[in-house]
């Protein structure tokens, strides 16, 4: 059955502010290194005013932001449900995703402050994010479209929002109308910390039905206890239809329907991998409905993922059609 969108999906809309520091930065303002970290605005203001200076760029983005640029990017058709605020950066971040070719709840805004994420880059390419999650903070179920649910191929969900009460509950409502429609569900874990600390609400999504999973290696074996990434492999295969690892450098491990097989990475100079786990995502939902074997979905996502690391920012900003995705699998 033909549908309007390949993906829709729903996410933390936040404006990201990209910023390269020296790993002294972290320990002089008591920052964790690697990993997503929620803080208050005043805290973000204040590291915002110590930054100010390396600023490199500002994008709309958050997780599934990202991934519904990279499955437009490819040539798809892509949905982002979200919630911004009626000020400045709100008017940025809306804008921002239209040019980007995804369609949106445009209508739906608030007084309040849109959300921000600091993402500092270290020299090493690794990526330390610090979020004032704002007035994404109240996304829930009344920001969900059952009739566009019904109308794309796959549900994206940015397991970032299973952090917040309200976010948990529109997760639950949004996998249950894309159930009840025959739209097939993706989740991705999102980060080792969320994993960590809301593990039970995680594995309660996968328990009531996940078709995709996205997750890194890390994120995996923390998932399912696991000491390697192949023993996590074989734990998810028996929890979700079908799922795909990232390994960095090494590029993915992939189950789609049938065995499991491992997708290599291109190798390419990284300077910031911000963001590569998202396009990774975006381009092997494309792949997958688009009518591209799990191979092919793989390849693709590998190749545009390598794109994202080779460069700053969190998105991938070329531009794919037909000829380009063939030229790439044929690499």
């Amino acid at each position: 059955m033909s549908r309007t969108y390949d993906v829709y999906g729903i996410g933390n809309a936040l404006v990201d502010i990209q910023y390269q520091v020296d790993p002294a930065f972290f320990e002089e303002k008591g920052i964790e290194k690697g990993v997503m970290t929620l803080i208050e605005e005043d805290r973000q203001k204040d590291l915002i005013a110590s930054l100010t200076d390396n600023a490199l760029e500002r994008s709309s983005g958050g997780s599934a932001a990202n991934t519904m640029i990279s499955v437009a990017n490819c040539g798809g058709k892509s949905y982002y449900a979200c919630k911004v605020a009626h000020d400045g950066d709100g008017d940025f971040y809306l804008s921002d995703l239209q040019a980007a070719g995804v369609a949106s709840n445009l209508f739906n805004r608030e007084e309040g402050i849109t959300g921000k994420c600091l993402v500092m880059i270290t020299p090493d390419a690794d990526r330390t994010m610090n979020t004032f999650l704002g007035i994404t903070s109240t996304f829930g179920p009344e920001q969900l479209d059952e009739a566009v649910i019904g109308d794309s191929t796959y549900l994206y969900i940015e397991g970032y929002l299973v952090a917040a009460d309200l976010g948990f509950e529109a997760v639950q409502v949004a996998q249950k109308l894309a159930q009840a429609n025959g739209t097939r569900v993706s989740l991705t874990l999102s980060d080792p910390f969320i994993v960590d600390v809301f593990k039970d609400r995680m594995v309660a999504l996968v328990d009531a039905g996940v078709d995709l999973l996205f997750c890194n290696d890390d994120e995996a074996q923390m998932f399912t206890g696991a000491s390697s990434v192949q023993d996590a492999c074989e734990a998810l295969a028996g929890r979700v239809g079908g799922f795909a690892v990232t390994c960095g450098a090494d590029g993915a491990r992939v189950k789609d329907g049938g065995d499991l097989f491992h997708a290599p990475g291109f190798q390419v100079e990284a300077v910031d991998t911000n963001g590569a786990g998202d396009s990774f995502a975006g381009a092997y939902l494309f792949g997958a409905t688009n009518g591209y074997s799990g191979e092919q979905s793989a390849k693709l996502a590998t190749y545009v993922s390598s794109r994202v690391v080779s460069k700053y920012g969190p998105r991938f900003e070329d531009r794919l059609d037909g000829e380009g995705i063939e030229a790439i699998l044929e690499m």
